[in-house]
């Protein structure tokens, strides 16, 4: 899920970036800073889309750095249990399935796989359903059903399902049109 929100960061500049451009310096430092990171509590930090305020700066002791506390409005992208997205499939195992939806890493086990689709190893593995009208491989899109996820500093991991109605293969890249 996407939310607009906005959040707050001490930044610390050195005086070199001072002057007639401080606040584009600063805010240059911010987006370098918190674009395409991980906040345990909001999720992945996809854009910061303005700034509200930017505070006095206050000198640190001992330091030629100055910490300016910065509010600025970002969108964030965090996976809620029981949310459907839509994701590529990257890999196919014995297992089950690894796809991403943007930033998000998701597993789809196989107990969580349709009963009637079975894993075809070779060199394009795959689970294929028994009637062969469905084959789900890497880089076709899946929709699917979060119901589990873990946050820890550098992403955010998911397991999923395709075992619920309305789920499952959207497109098939290998299928001939």
């Amino acid at each position: 899920m996407f939310f607009h929100i906005v959040l707050e960061r001490n930044m610390q500049l050195h005086p070199r970036f001072f002057g007639q451009n401080l606040r584009e310096n600063l805010v240059s430092k911010l987006i370098k800073d918190v674009e395409g990171t991980i906040s345990g509590r909001h999720g992945f930090v996809l854009a910061v889309t303005g700034i509200e305020s930017i505070g006095k700066g206050l000198i640190r002791d001992g330091t030629p750095f100055v910490t300016f506390p910065v509010k600025y409005r970002c969108v964030v992208f965090r996976p809620f249990e029981g949310e459907v997205l839509e994701a590529v499939v990257t890999r196919v195992v014995q297992r089950g399935f690894f796809a991403e939806a943007g930033p998000l890493k998701i597993f789809v086990s196989n107990h969580c796989i349709p009963d009637d689709m079975k894993y075809q190893a070779g060199d394009m593995p795959n689970y294929t359903k028994s009637d062969g009208s469905v084959r789900i491989q890497e880089d076709c899109e899946v929709r699917l059903k979060v119901f589990g996820f873990s946050i820890d500093a550098t992403e955010i991991s998911c397991v999923g399902s395709i075992k619920e109605r309305f789920l499952g293969l959207i497109t098939d890249p290998g299928a001939v049109a």
